[in-house]
């Protein structure tokens, strides 16, 4: 590993922006709530039934919707799947984002950030079900979801090499490491066991303390 300052990450949402969205968007507010409630039920089917098992038919069950409804905004259930994987991701970025504030000590951040997520990882157990099974039904969706959460880790160590909070040689591989880290923790301690987000936090954040902050002088 180069001991070199990283150059800029590239950003999380230019990432994303490569990805062409799967489905066809809705142009009235019904329309979204229509959508909204076929990605919460294919959130639900594929979950507890895997993708091999879900069907279309369940989904709409559980939406509460009209079969030809699911045909205006999806053409097959792989393409609802892949809309799902993006849809899930979103979400941990945003629970990862609204769990800190502006302006937080670079470690502070990631401390935040991991509550945020283990927080939503315990109220939607299912998403490692589906992340799992994209790398075989998608393996582009998946791939890029980990893509996306490592650019995004990357992008605050970088901020916090900026500030001199965080050591100088950090790049993307110790974004790799971090993300691996809390992708476990929240496996062991918020879909298998239900644990104090903020005491687990705080145990990952003491290694990172350890590990990455900058050394006195």
């Amino acid at each position: 590993m180069t001991t070199e300052a990283p150059p800029p990450p590239i950003p999380a949402e230019d990432l994303a922006a490569e990805k062409p969205a799967s489905g066809k968007t809705p142009r009235t507010e019904r329309g979204r709530r229509t959508l909204r409630k076929l990605l919460d039920a294919a959130a639900i089917e594929f979950g507890e039934r895997g993708f091999h098992e879900a069907s279309i038919t369940g989904i709409t069950r559980r939406a509460g919707t009209a079969l030809g409804s699911f045909y205006t905004y999806f053409d097959s259930k792989d393409e609802i799947f892949r809309a799902l994987v993006d849809d899930l991701s979103g979400k941990v970025r945003e629970a990862a984002r609204n769990a800190r504030r502006q302006d937080l000590p670079a470690l502070e951040s990631e401390r935040a950030s991991l509550v945020g997520f283990l927080r939503f990882a315990s109220e939607h157990k299912e998403i490692y079900r589906i992340i799992d099974e994209a790398e075989f039904v998608d393996a582009e969706s998946f791939r890029q979801h980990y893509r996306n959460t490592a650019a995004r880790i990357h992008e605050r160590l970088a901020e916090g090499i900026r500030k001199g909070e965080l050591r100088e040689d950090l790049g993307e591989a110790h974004a790799w490491a971090i993300m691996g880290m809390n992708v476990f923790l929240g496996l062991r301690y918020a879909v298998w066991d239900d644990a104090p987000a903020e005491e687990v936090a705080e145990l990952a954040n003491s290694i990172l303390r350890d590990g990455i902050a900058r050394r006195g002088t």
